[in-house]
Formats: structure tokens, C-alpha cells, sequence
């Protein structure tokens, strides 16, 4: 059958709308909504048989149950969920239900057409309500990753019924990357709940009830500050947020500074409400208010992809470290052993120190550079570049044999690092932040 035989077997159906008889043929003559479709191909029948044109009544169409007609409803629908939510891009989905997949089924069986035929109702809906939307809100379909995803979810009764449908609006979470230095010690990079009472801050009472945590003093926390909080909840406040949650690339130990070119993070925020906030005024607000323990910098709005970059890039990090020797360490010796670590191969099993917490393993990694100055017999300086995942502690005491070669192994003496630094981490590309990972399109 050819388009108009085709199209006067659907009419046969009906009562049929325009939108759901041009829908069948939705991929005929692009350009055209399926309702401007429908009523083409109806005009051009009653022409065809001299008849009066008569247009159906959407609301009579037993195939859509007259949702056809609602695409403006609903749009209003989303649009007022989308009030006091910031946002650039969206996209709109929706929930059929069963009866109006089964309709349409029948429509084509009844019509001999394919089951498939044009589109379904479902991803007219979509489209319809979405370019409303975008009409109204002066933003942007994203079918890959949008700020805001509404979902219509429709009844079963049409949409003249009390409970006809509902529209549900998921807020996708936001990201703002930076670097930060750690300028105190003792501060970890996130929260770290007290161990003995699982972060309640509370123990079992003698008389069996309860009373504060022994071992953390009853605040839950192991710690009372850290980059993460110190960080996001400002960030969170700014972007009127739910919650905040810190992706740090790797981690410097709790005792450890991280100075100069800081270490790259990216704050995720959970259902944000404002995506455009002033960044160089929260950089000021998070430096002022850490004093002098911590400070950020360069702060942009990122995408979901920088989270993963960050996380995953074993970047390659260079730490200053205070070592102190169990005995008065011979200069020839000193300098010897800077001289065979320098730019060596390196295989440690996992430190005694994290071996409660990391799989007992032999890692292969590379020393690309190595400094230092002894300031006495038995107190020295060293910089040390090396990849990702170097343990440089152990690096320097050779954790009784479990890292090798290793500085006490070769001067012969035992050593241990007393103050350490990290003072540069950068990733296999400079700078870190890719621009593919970051939003350029505002911030």
C-alpha cells in the first residue's frame, strides 16, 4: 500500500487523532509535527473523496487516551518544578502507560503495518514537551549529561482524570574543581570517622547505656578538621546543594603538608539549585574561613568526567622530606646512594603502615629524580620526583627490607623521615585541568 492507502486504514480506526495518524508515518516528510502530519494526510482524503474535512477531537482518540493534546500541560508542568532551579541543559522523559503501548500495537496490527512503523507515542512526548520546555526556560536539550532530567510519568485514565499524571524533576549533581595546599599538619584530606564507635562519637556505659566515645572524645571524628571540611560546605551553601562529596587525586598522609602547586580536587554537589556561583568570592570565603591551615585556588566549574580523570590519574608527585639517621651517615655514602636512586626502579610491597587497609602486593615504580644535602652527620634533605603511587617513606627506611633498593639499605644505616612535604602533583598532561573537562560554557 502506498502513504494514502496506508493512512485510510488508520483513519478506518478511528476515533483517531491527527498526532497519533501522523505518528504512524513519522518518517515521511521531515519537518512536520506529527499532528501537522495527520491533519495533512486527513485533508488530503477528504479532497481525495470529495468530503467534507472534519477534525477529530483529541480528547476522543482511543489510541493517545488524548495525551496528544496535553504536550502543553505538561511542558507547564515541568517548567514549574524547574522554579528556583538554576540550570543550562535538560531533557525530558516519560513514563506510557501500558494501554497506550498496547493501542498503539493495535492501531498498526489493524492498519496491516508494521508494529514499528513511524515512532512511538513515548518519544513524540518526549520531543513535544521537551522543545516547550526549552521555549520557556531559554535552555538546552542534553541527551547525554543535563543538568536537570524531568520525568512525566502519565495515568491511565487520560489526562482529564484528578490523578492524571506526575512529573518528578532529578537534579544532577554539579562540580567544581580546584587545587588546594594543606599548610598544617595533622589534618587529613577527609573526614575520618572515629574507628571505635563508627563515627556515633558513643560507647557502651557500664550500666548499659551510653555515654561519649574514650577514644575520640565523643565528636565522631578521629579529627576535627580536614580539607573536606573546610571546602565543601562552603562550596555546598554556595550552590544550595544537599551534600558535598570530596574527590581528591590520591592523598598526602595525615601528617604530611601540601605546599606549592597544591594537589587537584573536584567538590561534587548533590542536587544543586544554583550552578553559577560567584567562585572567586567562594575562594575567598573558603581561605578566609580555614585561617592558615589550608588554602585553595583556581577554582572552575568542571564536568562528571573531571571526577574520574582526577581520581583514576595516577599523577606523578615530588615530596621534600626531613630524614633523620640512627647514626652519623658517611657524605661519600650519602652521595652514592643519591646517585644509584636517581631515575631507579623501585619494587615495594605494601607498607606495613597501610597493609591493614591495601592488598599485600609487590608494586613496580620509578624514581624520576632525586636531591639532597646533608645538614649534619645525622640530618638531611631530600626532594624526590616519582610516580603515582611511590611510597617515599618507605622509600627512605626500606620498611625492614619490603621496599628495595631503598636509602637505608644503601648508606647501610637505618633512617626514618621526620617531616614530610608534597610539593607537586601533576598528571600525564599539563595543566591537569583539561579543558575537556571543565564547563567553558559559563563559570
Amino acid at each position: 500500500m502506498n502513504v494514502l492507502e496506508s493512512a485510510r486504514e488508520v483513519v478506518a480506526q478511528d476515533p483517531v487523532c491527527n498526532a497519533c495518524l501522523g505518528r504512524v508515518f513519522a518518517d515521511r516528510s521531515f519537518g512536520l509535527t506529527n499532528d501537522e502530519r495527520g491533519t495533512a494526510l486527513r485533508m488530503t482524503l477528504a479532497l481525495e473523496d470529495d468530503e467534507p474535512y472534519e477534525a477529530p477531537e483529541v480528547e476522543d482518540c482511543w489510541v493517545c487516551e488524548g495525551y496528544s493534546g496535553a504536550f502543553d500541560e505538561l511542558a507547564e508542568q515541568v517548567v514549574g518544578k524547574t522554579e528556583g532551579v538554576g540550570f543550562a541543559t535538560y531533557q525530558v522523559g516519560t513514563r506510557v502507560p501500558p494501554l497506550i503501548e498496547e493501542n498503539e500495537r493495535l492501531l498498526r496490527e489493524s492498519a496491516e503495518l508494521p508494529v514499528d512503523a513511524g515512532e512511538a507515542f513515548k518519544s513524540e512526548c518526549n520531543r513535544e514537551v521537551g522543545k516547550r520546555v526549552g521555549r520557556e526556560t531559554g535552555t538546552e536539550v542534553d541527551f547525554e549529561r543535563p543538568d536537570v532530567l524531568a520525568l512525566c510519568a502519565l495515568g491511565d485514565e487520560g489526562p482529564e482524570s484528578i490523578s492524571a499524571h506526575t512529573v518528578d524533576l532529578q537534579i544532577n549533581p554539579a562540580f567544581v574543581y580546584g587545587r588546594y595546599r594543606k599548610l598544617e599538619r595533622d589534618i587529613p584530606q577527609t573526614e575520618w570517622p572515629c574507628r571505635e564507635c563508627g563515627g556515633s562519637g558513643k560507647q557502651l556505659a557500664s550500666d548499659g547505656g551510653e555515654e561519649p566515645c574514650d577514644h575520640c572524645g565523643g565528636s565522631g571524628y578521629l579529627y576535627d578538621d580536614s580539607v573536606e571540611e573546610f571546602t565543601a560546605p562552603a562550596v555546598v551553601e554556595a550552590m544550595d546543594g544537599d551534600e558535598g562529596v570530596f574527590h581528591g587525586a590520591g592523598r598526602e598522609d595525615v601528617d604530611a603538608l601540601m605546599l606549592e602547586s597544591g594537589r587537584p580536587f573536584v567538590l561534587e554537589v548533590k542536587r544543586p539549585r544554583e550552578r553559577e556561583p560567584d567562585l572567586e568570592a567562594l575562594e575567598r570565603e573558603i581561605n578566609e574561613g580555614a585561617g592558615d591551615s589550608i588554602e585553595v585556588e583556581g577554582l572552575r566549574l568542571a564536568t562528571h568526567e573531571m571526577v574520574e580523570r582526577v581520581k583514576g590519574l595516577e599523577a606523578s608527585k615530588t615530596y621534600r622530606m626531613d630524614v633523620e639517621f640512627a647514626e652519623p651517615v658517611d657524605p661519600e655514602a650519602f652521595g652514592k646512594a643519591l646517585e644509584e636512586l636517581d631515575g631507579a626502579t623501585i619494587e615495594q610491597d605494601t607498607p606495613q603502615r597501610v597493609s591493614h587497609r591495601r592488598a599485600d602486593l609487590t608494586r613496580v615504580r620509578e624514581v624520576y629524580s632525586i636531591e639532597g644535602e646533608l645538614h649534619d652527620p645525622e640530618h638531611a634533605e631530600l626532594t624526590v620526583h616519582g610516580a603515582g603511587g611511590l611510597y617515599v617513606k618507605e622509600l627512605v627506611s626500606g620498611d625492614e627490607g619490603r621496599t628495595d633498593p631503598s636509602f637505608a639499605g644503601l648508606v647501610g644505616i637505618d633512617c626514618e623521615v621526620t617531616a614530610l612535604d608534597v610539593i607537586d602533583v601533576r598528571g600525564e598532561e599539563e595543566p591537569f585541568a583539561d579543558p575537556d573537562y571543565l564547563r567553558t560554557d559559563r563559570g
